[in-house]
This record gives C-alpha cells, sequence and structure tokens, in this order.
C-alpha cells in the first residue's frame, strides 16, 4: 500500500489571516483536529494548524483566540508525503519527526492528509 491509497482526500483548509476563533470553529464544525494553511501563492509553502497549537500557543498563553491569526501560530514548512511512498516509510518518517499527521503533496498540489490513525486503521 501507498500514501495515496489510505490519505483522506476531504482535507479542511484555512486562511492564514482568519483567527484561531474562526479555526477553532472550523475544527469543531468539521470533526478534525488539524487544519492545513492555504499558500498565499503558488510558490509558497502550505502550513498546519492543530488543536495542540491552539492549546500550548493561545489557550495556555492566556490570548484570545479571536485576537490572534492562523500565521501567528501555524507550523510552516512541513514535512511533506509523496503519494507513492510506500505505508511503512510514511509510518518511519512520522516516528521519526514525531509528528502525527503530515500532508501527502504532489507536483505542488495538496492531495490529501495523511495521519497515524490513517496507518493504523487502513493500512491493516
Amino acid at each position: 500500500m501507498r500514501a495515496k491509497d489510505i490519505m483522506t482526500t476531504e482535507v479542511v483548509t484555512i486562511d492564514g489571516n482568519a483567527t484561531v476563533a474562526q479555526a477553532i470553529a472550523l475544527m469543531q464544525s468539521r470533526n478534525v483536529r488539524a487544519l492545513i494553511v492555504d499558500r498565499r501563492e503558488d510558490d509558497d509553502a502550505y502550513g498546519i494548524v492543530t488543536q495542540r497549537d491552539v492549546a500550548y500557543k493561545v489557550l495556555a498563553a492566556g490570548k484570545d483566540p479571536a485576537a490572534v491569526k492562523v500565521h501567528e501560530i501555524h507550523t510552516k514548512p512541513l514535512v511533506v508525503i509523496n503519494p507513492d511512498l510506500a505505508v511503512k516509510y510514511v509510518a518511519r518518517l512520522l516516528a521519526n519527526t514525531g509528528l502525527s499527521r503530515a500532508p501527502v503533496i504532489a507536483e505542488g498540489k495538496l492531495q490529501g492528509i495523511v495521519s497515524v490513525s490513517d496507518i493504523v486503521s487502513k493500512a491493516m
């Protein structure tokens, strides 16, 4: 199996200029733990904002989610996965980097996202 066989293709994205409050609402409404932050331009890199980012960088710091922008707390650039990468190598990549998810990119375009949950539930 390859990354493209187990990835989630319905990736939820958000603009970097959105507020963290908007990101929280979007995560809740779509029942996801992370959002891919859109590129500003075609040659720009994608970013990611996770529930952990919100909890640690905003809520724990006592900041107002309505006053903080996503681009202030997101991670960028990202470790990305080629859609043709074998699942065992995807698992190793995530394990070696300590990540729980990574976007799948082909020809500079977002194709999907692979998480540890995808590996466990779909690759068996």
